[in-house]
């Protein structure tokens, strides 16, 4: 088979489609014909040599993928070779074939296509685990989602709104921020512009945001910080702006409030399988009825990785970019 390759870190041209040999499944797997994957941030940052795989998982990157069931290893009930599948990976998505533990496949939703399906996996478990499994947004909260127009901002102000929460969004230009409001967003702050922090208290009559998903790490901590309301909790899922900040435990102890930093890729196969399967029962319904819809902003074919890449390091995106074979 095919799949990107990695020979050294680099720049987006380190990204090169050549023949590699085929996976096997193996105890607890299944192997996938490999209709299309996504391209995510921490495909950029293994790209670059910042981020390997975890152990076990395949080297090619890729962190999700759709497409048909070709083989069942030992020990998988319940699928079918010919089902209709995305999944949650480890690493591999970027490749014609990928074998997938049983725990991390998910059924293609009602409504949506195969390949745009794998625009769901990473986003919708990355957002339910940390907003919903971890902070415990609740109806009639407020959640602040930083990056609302990546594919994880996209859909966590999607999933807030069908919970019946408040949405504020920080975004970067009027264009970007139209499209959050379109998705349902109630509070638009443009972060080159504005004070979220000022403006989320102006919003909130002083209260704050109940819940924070951030992207930046360091670079906010502390107006994260500000920002939170009484009892708020704040969730780390990126360190785009750096992995080192100082903390006032004064003020954290005041609020109250709660910081988690969570990351999905290295979590052990039941802890993803346990996250996949609320996924499957909360997620994917409100999928199949059209209250939450992936969001698409360009689909590159699979041997031009490179380019989906550079479009993702300009961020002029809004939602995923997909990658098909």
């Amino acid at each position: 088979m095919h799949a990107i390759t990695i020979e050294q870190p680099g720049g987006p041209e380190a990204l090169v489609w050549a023949e590699v040999p085929d996976p096997v499944a193996g105890e607890g797997e299944v192997l996938v014909d490999v209709a299309a994957s996504a391209v995510n941030r921490a495909d950029v940052l293994q790209r670059q040599g910042f981020y390997d795989p975890p152990p076990g998982a395949s080297r090619h990157p890729g962190l999700e993928c759709s497409g048909r069931i070709a083989a069942i290893g030992p020990g998988v009930s319940g699928w079918s070779v010919g089902d209709e599948v995305c999944a949650l990976l480890g690493g591999g998505g970027y490749a014609e074939r990928v074998a997938v533990p049983a725990g991390q496949l998910l059924p293609v939703p009602a409504g949506v296509d195969l390949v745009t399906a794998a625009a769901l996996p990473e986003v919708a478990c990355t957002v339910w685990s940390n907003v919903f499994m971890v902070a415990g947004l609740r109806p009639g909260e407020t959640v602040l989602v930083h990056g609302g127009s990546s594919g994880i901002g996209t859909m966590a102000i999607q999933l807030a709104k069908a919970v019946g929460a408040t949405v504020a969004v920080t975004a970067g230009g009027p264009e970007k921020l139209a499209r959050c409001k379109e998705l349902g967003a109630d509070i638009l702050i443009d972060y080159r512009e504005q004070d979220f922090v000022a403006e989320l208290r102006a919003a909130t009559g002083g209260a704050g945001a109940d819940v924070i998903l951030d992207i930046m790490g360091a670079k906010y901590l502390a107006r994260n910080l500000d920002a939170l309301a009484v009892n708020g909790r704040l969730a780390v899922i990126g360190l785009q702006g750096g992995v080192k900040a100082e903390l006032n435990l004064g003020a954290l102890l005041a609020k109250r409030a709660a910081i988690t930093a969570t990351s999905l890729r290295a979590r052990p196969l039941e802890e993803k399988a346990a996250i996949v399967a609320a996924v499957r029962e909360h997620v994917w319904p409100l999928v199949a009825a059209g209250r939450v819809k992936p969001v698409v902003h360009a689909t590159f074919p699979m041997a031009d990785a490179s380019e989906a890449h550079r479009t993702m390091e300009s961020s002029a995106h809004v939602g995923k970019l997909l990658l098909t074979t």
